[in-house]
């Protein structure tokens, strides 16, 4: 008997994991993101307009803010990087789900405790001694013991706990993937924002300098007698309004030097030594565009969605192995004295070995309904990962149109502008000569103040737009530096293959 006791034994021992056993989702099927053949981004015909290509094996920087050659913008993200309070919580957040995963992943191993007990009794002297006695009997007894547990995890309930903690904290090292990317996306945005505001409020002032020399050429023109008050009053009337558009930006402006602010984790009353302007920032000419099926590799929101999914696949097998026996083997050891001096004597200690069986006849279908809802739970969260791939997809979609469109926009928006600077000159010239109206001048000077601001905000636009394809496309994680990574946390899983970098 004692061969097929050993393989019981051996059996019982390795039991089996019940529930599905995770595989990774299938990758996409479409092989481009938009249903027409390559783009052509046109040039805007300006310095920081410079034409754009795709460029199909071109990896993605760790630090890829670095491609707009901006060392204030490289030293903020940094900082940023360093201090954000949010990027903290993060790091704090994968910490304590890798700690979740170490505790739980004990429970594979045995449990040894002790115990230490000291009492004073007192029992009535006739239950010890055959004569009555009124005193009472005291003494004390000290234990002192070992006991050792441990649960079998016949059907795999611990081991898929384990599994899903483990994915928990895989789906946490993405997030934090996904906040450094928002953060420094973030910064970015703000910079380029900052930086049009100042273009922007320029523009503005010199328009203001171009209505204030108009008044003054009319006023010199009234008191010829050329024109009328009511030229005067138009004129002053045409700067009045452009003068109010000046404190809304100058707000935007200071608003925005607050978000960098907070985005670095300073206080607002800590000024600010960075100024960014459009001229000052590069245009990549080069752009990364991934494979689709190295993008959903790539993005962490949707790496983290599928480590949702692992962890709720293995939420399936806890309720399921849950439904059958639970299995405890328990061995204790123990001595017992009644004084210290002879707790450790040679007296043979007392040992107890047993083993439980657990199992649930009735429960008004608890288990039931927990295995239902963690079903429910893999299709919820099954749902939820194609949702994200679907809004991945959108993302760099939309983000390839606004370039392709946006290029398109300041090619035109610069053309505008130098036509209607060009009318605008003229225009001028012929109001100090006499030779046409008032009314011709205003025309181009408002033409000349739209097409000036539809140009400083499209040209802002491409900078933009590249920032989010690198945002869209992931950021390029798994190519940083690994001195970064020793502060907070280790490397998230890498995609499975790469690309080349230029």
């Amino acid at each position: 008997m004692r061969r097929p006791l050993a393989i019981l034994a051996a059996a019982l021992l390795a039991g089996c994991t019940l529930g599905p056993d995770f595989k990774p989702p299938e990758g996409p099927k479409p092989a481009a993101y938009l249903p027409d053949g390559p783009m052509a981004f046109v040039a805007g015909g300006i310095e920081g307009g410079e034409a754009q290509r795709i460029v199909q094996d071109l990896d993605i920087p760790g630090q890829w803010w670095m491609v707009f050659q901006s060392a204030e913008l490289n030293g903020l993200i940094d900082q940023a990087l360093r201090a954000n309070p949010d990027i903290r919580a993060a790091a704090a957040g994968l910490k304590m789900a890798r700690e979740n995963a170490r505790a739980q992943r004990a429970t594979l191993f045995p449990t040894l405790q002790s115990n230490f007990g000291a009492a004073a009794n007192q029992v009535p002297n006739f239950l010890s001694a055959p004569t009555a006695d009124p005193n009472n009997y005291n003494y004390s007894l000290f234990t002192l013991g070992l006991t050792l547990s441990y649960n079998l995890d016949l059907w795999g309930a611990n081991r898929r706990q384990i599994e899903s903690l483990e994915a928990l904290a895989e789906a946490q090292c993405f997030q934090l993937e996904g906040a450094y990317l928002s953060l420094a996306s973030n910064v970015v945005a703000a910079a380029i924002l900052e930086a049009s505001l100042r273009a922007q409020l320029a523009a503005t002032e010199r328009i203001i300098a171009t209505q204030r020399d108009t008044l003054d050429i009319l006023n010199r023109q009234s008191g010829l007698g050329a024109i009328t008050g009511a030229d005067i009053a138009a004129q002053q009337a045409a700067l009045a309004q452009v003068e109010a558009t000046l404190p809304p930006l100058q707000k935007a402006l200071a608003q925005q030097r607050n978000l960098l602010a907070a985005l670095t984790g300073r206080f607002t009353d800590q000024a600010l030594l960075e100024r960014f302007r459009l001229s000052e920032l590069r245009l990549p000419q080069e752009l990364p565009l991934s494979l689709p099926s190295k993008m959903v590799e790539q993005r962490p929101d949707v790496r983290a969605a599928e480590a949702n999914l692992h962890s709720a696949s293995a939420l399936v097998g806890v309720a399921t192995a849950n439904q059958f026996p639970n299995i405890t083997l328990n061995a204790s050891i123990a001595t017992q004295a009644l004084t210290l001096g002879t707790l450790f004597g040679p007296a043979l200690p007392a040992s107890v070995a047993a083993g439980n069986v657990l199992q649930t006849l009735l429960d008004g279908g608890a288990l039931s309904a927990k295995k239902r809802a963690a079903q429910a739970g893999l299709e919820q969260a099954d749902a939820q990962y194609r949702s994200t791939v679907l809004t991945a997809f959108r993302n760099v979609a939309d983000t390839l149109r606004a370039i392709e469109y946006d290029a398109l926009s300041l090619r035109a928006a610069a053309a505008a502008e130098q036509a209607t600077l060009t009318s605008l000159t003229i225009a001028r010239r012929r109001l100090e000569l006499g030779d046409t109206t008032y009314v011709f001048v205003l025309t181009a000077e408002l033409a000349y103040q739209q097409a000036l601001l539809n140009r400083v905000q499209a040209q802002a636009a491409r900078f933009t737009d590249t920032a989010a394809l690198f945002q869209a496309l992931g950021g390029g994680w798994w190519n940083r530096d690994a001195a970064m990574d020793r502060a907070n946390r280790l490397r998230c899983r890498p995609p499975t293959t790469t690309v080349s970098q230029r």
